[in-house]
């Protein structure tokens, strides 16, 4: 039974390490342009149990903590005016699409620029698509404009039209580093607008996160606490059968 109480307050202590990972992440983009947080989702896993009917009494059934799955928080950030002609914030659902050395990835980082090409790009240096590809500016092109739909032109006139996806379920993209999603079956954007001159700032809370992680860390040594008790009463049973058979 010691040893059942000793496995099942590890299995906690390790869901809770995986937790606390999800909340450092999150806290870590407090300020990264269009993060979206995460949440963790436990399960209950039922550890199986003997069928013999030959025993005096009913076994007893076991229950571990098993982190499930990681949900991203997709509710939008607040949007912030800047000023700048290529910052980008996308009211919807939708995603800006870009080239990576991968292949193509998804973001709501509206945070783009041009790089010494003349390409339209992320902060990462990746191009950022339109409907044709990349998206190229001469260098004697001004006064850029975006509209709401993302067409983008220039004095010289229209340069393309911003590819903008959607996805029927969201949560089977997958994170990956430089605020980038991965997977998913895009679908062209049909409830996305684009406004130009401001950005979606992170929709981490971080009074709310912070909040978690205090209780993380005191559940965690609750459990490191209860543990201990634990090995004490093992050490106390060894020690009274020895005595019991010296």
């Amino acid at each position: 039974m010691i040893e059942n109480a000793q496995l099942i307050g590890l299995s906690r202590q390790m869901a809770l390490r995986r937790q606390m990972d999800v909340v450092a992440n999150n806290m870590a983009n407090l300020n990264t342009t269009g993060f979206k947080a995460e949440e963790i989702l436990f399960a209950s896993y039922d550890m199986p149990v003997a069928k013999d009917r030959d025993f005096k009494r009913q076994d007893q059934p076991l229950s571990y903590v098993q982190d499930w799955a990681t949900r991203h928080d997709l509710t939008s950030g607040a949007i912030v005016d800047t000023g700048n002609e290529l910052d980008v914030a996308l009211m919807g659902d939708g995603f800006l699409a870009v080239d990576t050395p991968a292949g193509e990835r998804w973001t709501r980082s509206g945070s783009l620029q041009i790089d010494a090409t003349g390409t339209l790009v992320d902060t990462s240096g990746n191009p950022v698509l339109g409907d044709g590809g990349p998206i190229v500016f001469d260098p004697t092109e001004t006064g850029i404009t975006i509209s709401a739909e993302g067409t983008i032109a220039t004095d010289q006139g229209p340069k393309g039209r911003l590819r903008l996806v959607e996805f029927a379920d969201p949560q089977e993209l997958t994170r990956e580093g430089n605020n980038l999603y991965a997977g998913g079956a895009p679908l062209p954007a049909q409830d996305t607008a684009v406004m130009q001159g401001s950005l979606e700032r992170s929709n981490v809370s971080g009074v709310t996160e912070m909040a978690e992680m205090i209780r993380v860390q005191r559940a965690y040594e609750s459990i490191a606490g209860l543990m201990r008790q634990q090995d004490d009463l093992r050490r106390s049973a060894i020690q009274r059968l020895g005595d019991a058979t010296a």
